[in-house]
Order: structure tokens, then C-alpha cells, then sequence
């Protein structure tokens, strides 16, 4: 399991630049979220001989994290870091990405839809999902049974399983696309009491730190394709 997904509230670190590449700056331990799954990059600052340098782009390479660094300042391998996480940004994609399964749950249950992608940004969550009715006014009661989830205070947690394990329990792929075949080991987010499904994200330790869901908006993208937007009612 990566360091980010262990340890999701840590912001503040030290670490030692690994190697540096044409991207950026690898580090020997990172804590920054890579780009992946639908849920954005980490931002931040990286501290190095005492001047700051900000993270613009977090990506994997060959499976390591990579950091961009604005500027594209020269470090050199061996280099100390004090890297500093934009905490405001990391918990609002925390949050985001937990609403994302309560409501991807609830739509697929009341609906038997099959959810087709996801995406999250700071001021909106998207889900695509695919079924052949579509009745708009239904929504505003998904979203208020997702708020009667998140109100219980359920538990949070991670654990990780082998892709066979995975395999066997069909019900631990939401995503119509399946899952990636390069992947051995998976690691599976249970909201506990509610729903368990495979996710490479990072989430909040109790559904009570979402706060609330409002609907943005619903739309009809042609055939069995629907889409919805929803975000963060509260701070």
C-alpha cells in the first residue's frame, strides 16, 4: 500500500530526492497523490536549501512518483526535502472521493444502473452511469438518501487483497471498465456497513467529514449514457 494511502492526513514531511528526471523529482518516500482514477493531483511546496519550490503536477512514471516542480528548478540527487502538502486541497478530494462511492452506491441500488466513469474536481463531482430509464426528479432523492449515509458517522477503511481475491467477489468492481490487468494486488476501501469496492484513491477515516451533498445538475447524454453533477454543500 502506498504512503499516501497509509498515512491520508499527513502533510508535512522530510524525505531525500531520489533520482530527478526529464518530468521531475523523485523522492525516496512521497506522501503527494499521483494523478490516477479520476481524483486530481496533490499541490504543494518542496522546501529544498531553504527556498520553496511549488508542486504544480504529481504523476506516476514506470511506477514511481514523479513531482513537477514550477520553474523546473535544478535538484540534484541526494538533495534534503521538507515537502508540504496543500491540505485544504487534499481534504477537499478526500471528502469528494468518498461522496463519490456513497452516491455511485445509492444511484446503482435504487436504479441497477452500471457506473461507467468518474471524476472529481474541487468544485463538482461527476458520475457517468449507464441504464435506459431516465427520470431527473429522481435525484434530489438519491442525494438526500447519500446525506442519510453520510450522517451515520460510518467508518472508513483500507485493506488490500490479492487480484484473485478481487475477482472472486464481483461485487468489489464498480466500474463498468473493470479493473487494470497489470494490477496483482488491490486495494479494496470499505465504507463499513455500506459498500466495499477496489479504489487506488484517498479517503476520509468517517463519512461524517463529508459534511453534505447538494445536486448541481442531471443530464441525458444520449442512448443508456447519464451523467450527474454533484458537490459539497458544506465546508
Amino acid at each position: 500500500m502506498e504512503s499516501y494511502h497509509r498515512e491520508p492526513y499527513r502533510f508535512l514531511f522530510e524525505s531525500v530526492v531520489a533520482d530527478v528526471t526529464d518530468d521531475g523529482v523523485v523522492l525516496e518516500t512521497t506522501y503527494f497523490y499521483p494523478l490516477s482514477g479520476g481524483q486530481p493531483h496533490d499541490t504543494g511546496v518542496f522546501v529544498i536549501d531553504g527556498r520553496e519550490h511549488k508542486v504544480v503536477l504529481v504523476r506516476k512514471r514506470d511506477g514511481r512518483v514523479v513531482h513537477e516542480l514550477e520553474g523546473k528548478p535544478a535538484v540534484e540527487k541526494g538533495t534534503a526535502v521538507s515537502a508540504r502538502i496543500d491540505e485544504e486541497r487534499r481534504r477537499r478530494l478526500m471528502r469528494s472521493h468518498t461522496a463519490a462511492h456513497i452516491i455511485s452506491a445509492v444511484i446503482a441500488e435504487a436504479t441497477g444502473a452500471e457506473i461507467t466513469g468518474n471524476q472529481l474536481d474541487l468544485d463538482k463531482i461527476r458520475i457517468d452511469f449507464s441504464t435506459p430509464d431516465f427520470d431527473p426528479d429522481a435525484f434530489a432523492k438519491h442525494i438526500a438518501a447519500a446525506n442519510d449515509v453520510i450522517a451515520q458517522g460510518l467508518p472508513v477503511r483500507s485493506s488490500e487483497v490479492s487480484r484473485e481475491e478481487m475477482l472472486a467477489d464481483s461485487s468489489l468492481v464498480k466500474l463498468a471498465k473493470g479493473f487494470p490487468e497489470h494490477i496483482s494486488r488491490v486495494r479494496i476501501v470499505d465504507i463499513v456497513g455500506f459498500d466495499r469496492q477496489a479504489c487506488g484513491g484517498t479517503h476520509v477515516e468517517n463519512t461524517v467529514e463529508i459534511g453534505s451533498l447538494a445536486l448541481v445538475r442531471v443530464e441525458n447524454k444520449g442512448a443508456k449514457n447519464r451523467r450527474v453533477y454533484i458537490r459539497l454543500a458544506s465546508s
